[in-house]
């Protein structure tokens, strides 16, 4: 069993419990360090810095996949729908580029700035910028003409100062068994989601599983998945084209399972191939000895442009969202405009 799965099973089936106990003490010490870095932003020890347009944080506590980066999406796409022009911000995490921060456009490579920021660019149009420091990413992306910034993660980034915080939760895995890293998932305690303006539970709306344990409040999110689009030309085929034949399904994000078991509930016979969070891909990783097709998640297949073949989807996954929690969105955007407005 690989590491990601060990700390999997801890995190959200709560054994081994011997290792439980055995990280315990680590994750107090992380508590520790990581409430000591948020007050003393909030003390005013360590300065945040203000940007000239408005700025969303929609983020999570927890490490791996929880729908946000769909969520803010979702959100650009209406902004614009508007409008607006809508600044993104992002870490960038595995990008190789030797500066930042980085714009991304079309023609930049996953390798350079990141799988998720180029995902993004593509399926939005926004203005897309990548960076380990938030803020400078924020100033470029406002000097490229953004009105508002959105930043994707970085709710635990306090060094850029935000006029609304959304926090995101998978639903179905809640927040495991509560605990901070690396005894739990958690990288800032439960208690955190009670400070911010709007909590979204995503959940699958395919058939999954019952939800586990999650809090009660906020508004909920429904990602579904839609059709297959061929990497190389565009080509879109219903699920329902691959039902009864075996299909390869990669899939590199933090949480692969859900995706594989999507599919099998479309009446595929999944061979599945689960790699780390935002691994790096090659021809070799999406070829296979048979002929059977090959899926794989919009973020992955971003990864895949240069060296795909005939045979290669990826599967586009939308957010769904009611009239009633679109407009408690919409409402944390206008917060957020206001709370801008009074401050400068």
């Amino acid at each position: 069993m690989t590491l990601d799965a060990t700390l999997q099973r801890l995190w959200y089936e709560r054994r081994p419990w011997w290792l439980l106990v055995l990280l315990l003490p680590f994750s107090f010490l992380f508590a520790l360090v990581a409430a000591g870095r948020r007050s003393a932003y909030r003390s005013g020890f360590f300065a945040a810095k203000r940007v000239s347009r408005p700025v969303i944080v929609i983020g999570n506590i927890s490490v791996g996949g929880t729908g946000k980066t769909p969520l803010v999406m979702w959100l650009a796409e209406l902004l614009q729908s508007r409008g607006q022009r809508v600044g993104i911000v992002t870490r960038g995490y595995g990008g190789a580029s030797t500066r930042w921060p980085r714009e991304v456009t079309a023609d930049v490579a996953a390798e350079e700035v990141g799988d998720e920021p180029l995902m993004m660019a593509l399926r939005t149009g926004a203005i897309v910028v990548a960076g380990p420091d938030r803020v400078a990413a924020a100033e470029l992306a406002i000097s490229k003409g953004a009105a508002v910034i959105l930043s994707d993660d970085g709710l635990q980034h306090y060094r850029l100062r935000r006029d609304a915080e959304v926090a995101v939760i998978d639903e179905q895995r809640g927040t495991g068994n509560g605990l901070l890293l690396p005894a739990g998932p958690l990288r800032e305690p439960t208690s955190r989601l009670r400070l911010v303006d709007l909590l979204v539970k995503t959940r699958r709306g395919d058939g999954a599983s019952a939800p586990m344990s999650s809090p009660s409040t906020g508004i909920t999110a429904t990602m579904r998945l839609r059709d297959a689009v061929s990497i190389v030309d565009g080509e879109r085929r219903s699920l329902a084209a691959f039902a009864g034949q075996p299909v390869h399904a990669v899939a590199a994000i933090g949480h692969p399972e859900p995706f594989f078991a999507a599919l099998r509930r479309q009446g595929m016979q999944i061979i599945a191939h689960p790699l780390p969070d935002h691994a790096k891909l090659s021809l070799a990783d999406v070829t296979f000895s048979d002929a059977a097709p090959v899926l794989m998640t919009e973020k992955d297949a971003v990864k895949c442009r240069a060296f795909a073949r005939p045979g290669h989807w990826f599967v586009r996954m939308d957010l769904e969202l009611s009239d009633a929690a679109a407009a408690a969105l919409t409402r944390v955007v206008e917060q957020a405009e206001q709370r801008f407005l009074a401050a400068v």
